[in-house]
This record gives structure tokens, C-alpha cells and sequence, in this order.
């Protein structure tokens, strides 16, 4: 990682960040200089990699078990990264879960459950994170969005609505955090080939996805990662409230 993207000295929690994105992003912000604590759920074996990855940068890094869902766990999280590194700079909201349902089949617990991680799994970091970062009088936020909050998804209908409204969240919070010199920003990604889309990417759908997209194939994590370490860098000091769009030219916003 070129030290023209410069983290040194800052802190950085990234929620869901053993695989995919997550790590993705955890290890470019490693690499930039930033000490980084991330959360998981289940995946003991894949935090333990990951972190392991990244003390090999040499940064400092801690690793804590908590579903974004509940908040006593997100808040185990942001009292573990204040209590180990004493401030956090940069918050990423990444945690999330996407599953299929045609609407009459959608059931109460599965509606809750996606509500509860998409978007309460956003509201709560962010909620706990700012107090913080209001005291040292600067921070930044980029929340994780989805082409299919913008353009809605079929069978996916709770899914879309939560990215929906983490982005209304995002242009919400942005003017009002602005004047504490705290950034809020937001990435949507299209179709990115981690874990939680393999089995679509290489399903009988898998044609049909690529042919949308006319870079003519997903994203890599790697790609998705990048745009949220611009977003905390030096390099987009005066974006604010912005959604980047990251999806290959398939969903084209203006």
C-alpha cells in the first residue's frame, strides 16, 4: 500500500471484518498505517486469519466476537477498541447478511433478523462510535449501501429496503456531523464475489448477473475496499454525504 494514502496514528473499527469486504478493508487500512479492531459472529478459524494477517503489517489489530444485531454486543465492541487504542477515527459499517425471500413467503423472524443486522447493525455502531468522536472533534463514517437499495432487488424486497435506508441514513447524518469535523459517507457495491454471493455467481443465475454488468464480471473485494479507504483518507477530505457507487457501470446513478 502506497504511504500516499497515510493512516498512520488512527484507529479504525470495521464491523464483519474476518471475510470478504471486511477484511478486504481491514487489511487496506493495515497496510495505510491504521491500527484496526474488527468484528465477527461465528467464524473463529476466519478472525483468527485474519488477524494474523494483519499483524504481519505490523499494525496493532484486536479482534471482537459481537452480532451487530444486539446492541450490548455492539457495544462490547466500541467500549473494547476506546479501552485498547483510546480513541476511534474511522468506523466502517460492513456487517451484513442478504438472504432470498419472495415476499408471501417472507416470514416475521426472517424480516426481523435482516432489519436487526442491516440496519440496526448500522444505527448502533454509529450511535456508540460518535460520542467519541465528537470529543476529539473529527471522525469518519462510511457505511456499506447496495445497488439494491437504490434500485430495489425482487425477492430480496427486505434486503433492498434496509440498504435503502442505510443511505437515507447516511445523507441524514452527514450535515449533521459535518460541523464536529466528522465525515459520514456511504459505498454501494454491486455484485461482489464473496462468500455471501458465491452461490449465486456460480449458479444458473450466473449468466444472467455477468450480462448486467458491463465490465462483464463482479467485483472483487479488493475493489470494494478500496473505495472505503478513499473515502477515510486525506484524498476526499471535502466529500461528504456522498454514495459512491462501486457496481461496474451497471447501475448508473447521477
Amino acid at each position: 500500500m502506497s504511504k500516499f494514502i497515510d493512516l498512520s496514528g488512527q484507529v479504525a473499527v470495521i464491523t464483519g471484518g474476518s471475510r470478504g469486504i471486511g477484511k478486504a478493508t481491514a487489511l487496506y487500512f493495515a497496510r495505510a498505517g491504521a491500527d484496526v479492531v474488527f468484528s465477527y459472529v461465528k467464524n473463529e478459524m476466519a478472525a483468527r486469519r485474519t488477524l494474523e494477517e494483519i499483524e504481519k503489517t505490523g499494525q496493532r489489530v484486536l479482534a471482537v466476537k459481537a452480532d451487530v444485531s444486539k446492541f450490548s454486543d455492539v457495544k462490547k465492541l466500541i467500549v473494547a477498541a476506546v479501552k485498547k487504542f483510546n480513541r476511534i477515527d474511522i468506523l466502517v459499517t460492513n456487517a451484513g447478511i442478504w438472504e432470498e425471500a419472495a415476499i408471501e413467503k417472507m416470514t416475521p423472524a426472517k424480516l426481523a433478523q435482516t432489519v436487526a443486522t442491516n440496519l440496526y447493525g448500522t444505527f448502533y455502531p454509529i450511535t456508540l462510535a460518535v460520542p467519541h468522536m465528537k470529543k476529539q472533534r473529527s471522525g469518519n463514517i462510511i457505511t456499506v449501501s447496495s445497488t439494491a437499495g437504490q434500485r430495489g432487488e425482487a425477492f430480496h424486497s427486505h434486503y433492498a429496503a434496509t440498504k435503502g435506508a442505510v443511505i437515507s441514513l447516511t445523507k441524514s447524518l452527514a450535515p449533521e456531523l459535518a460541523p464536529f469535523g466528522i465525515r459520514v459517507n456511504c459505498v454501494a457495491p454491486g455484485w461482489v464475489d464473496t462468500d455471501m454471493s458465491h452461490s449465486a455467481l456460480t449458479g444458473e443465475e450466473r449468466k444472467k448477473i455477468l450480462s448486467a454488468i458491463p465490465l462483464g464480471r463482479a467485483a472483487t473485494a479488493e475493489e470494494i475496499a478500496g473505495a472505503i479507504l478513499f473515502l477515510a483518507s486525506g484524498l476526499s477530505t471535502f466529500v461528504v454525504g456522498e454514495i459512491l457507487n462501486v457496481n461496474g457501470g451497471a447501475v448508473l446513478i447521477g
